[in-house]
This record gives C-alpha cells, sequence and structure tokens, in this order.
C-alpha cells in the first residue's frame, strides 16, 4: 500500500464532504420541486455524518484533517466552482433551469464522493490493524448512502431534461421509486421507467 496516496485519497474524501455540503445547500437553493428539495436536505444531513465518520478516521489513523495538499485544493476548487455554477443559473436562467443545473452538479460532486468511498473501501481490504478496522467500519456506515445520493440525483437530473424537453417525465424518478443502491438496480430502474408512464 502506498500510504501517502492513501493520506492523499482521506484527504481529498474529507475535502469532498465539507465541499459537498455547500454544493447541496446551493442545490437546496435552486430545487423547484418539494421531493427533491426534500431529499436533497436529507442528503446535506447525511453528508454532514460522514464528515463526522472521517474526522474520526483521521483521528484513528493519526492524520492532521487541517492538513491541506495540492489534491484537496483542487477538490476544494472543483467544490466552490458547482455552487458558482448553480448560483450563477439561479440568476440568470429561469428556475427550472437552475434546478436542473443543480442536479447535474450534485451528480458531478457524488460521482468523486462516491469514487472516493469505493477506494476506500478498497484500501480497508488490503490493509491491517486498527487502519484497516477504521477504513472498513467508516465505509459500511457510508456507502450504501453514497449509492443512494448519486444514483437517486442521477434519476432526478435525467427526468428533469426528460421533462424540460417536453416529453413525459416519471417525477420522482424510478431510482427513487426502487429505493435504487446498486449500478445494476440503477440500470433496472431506468429500463422500467418506461412502463411507469403508463
Amino acid at each position: 500500500m502506498n500510504d501517502s496516496q492513501l493520506n492523499e485519497l482521506l484527504y481529498q474524501a474529507l475535502e469532498t464532504e465539507i465541499g459537498g455540503q455547500d454544493v447541496y445547500k446551493a442545490a437546496i437553493d435552486c430545487a423547484q420541486t418539494e421531493e427533491l428539495k426534500e431529499e436533497w436536505q436529507g442528503y446535506l444531513e447525511e453528508t454532514e455524518n460522514h464528515e463526522r465518520v472521517l474526522r474520526n478516521v483521521f483521528q484513528q489513523v493519526g492524520l492532521d484533517d487541517k492538513k491541506q495538499t495540492p489534491g484537496r485544493k483542487v477538490v476544494k476548487h472543483k467544490g466552490e466552482s458547482l455552487v458558482k455554477a448553480m448560483q450563477m443559473a439561479k440568476k440568470e436562467g429561469p428556475p427550472e433551469a437552475a434546478e436542473l443545473v443543480a442536479a447535474e452538479c450534485v451528480v458531478e460532486a457524488e460521482t468523486k464522493d462516491h469514487q472516493n468511498w469505493q477506494l476506500i473501501g478498497t484500501a480497508a481490504q488490503h490493509l491491517r490493524g486498527e487502519a484497516a478496522k477504521a477504513l472498513q467500519e467508516a465505509y459500511e456506515e457510508v456507502e450504501d448512502e453514497e449509492d443512494r445520493h448519486l444514483y437517486h440525483t442521477m434519476g432526478w437530473a435525467r427526468e428533469l431534461w426528460i421533462k424540460s424537453l417536453g416529453l413525459p417525465a416519471v417525477i420522482p424518478p424510478p431510482e427513487e421509486e426502487k429505493d435504487v443502491k446498486t449500478a445494476i438496480g440503477r440500470a433496472r430502474a431506468e429500463h422500467a421507467r418506461e412502463d411507469m408512464l403508463q
């Protein structure tokens, strides 16, 4: 295991959770659909907990949660850029367009977040001792929520786009209705959307 790169992953994961809270606050501000706003509010609360989980991991493995790395700075910049994109959309376009931009921004943020946690789980399998235990426990606590954040918001983004095209949309999306938590489940939910339109 490349310990310095594992540390970098953890620093980036922490910054992703911190910035993700600002992404969700901006997205909630753009949301027009009450169900989506409520869902994102729940994801914001879970993201706040994910930050706490990671800070606990940092304590257990002896990392300084305030340390800045080049990768962590990039993650922060990307998160701030997503927030600015939503603010721009809200200021310059119709509310429905801002909601769609917000869904896309959440998908982008959650894609990085989801990958971080998959990598943390992979690393935990190859470690020994306290570090393995700390990472595995954190992964098990968070991973299902991360799956839901990504796959459900991908469904919302797709359906909001379809609606904006003037086509029949499934709101809330099938991913929501079927409580999707896996990539296979997401594919099945998307395939089932035609049946849900009837």
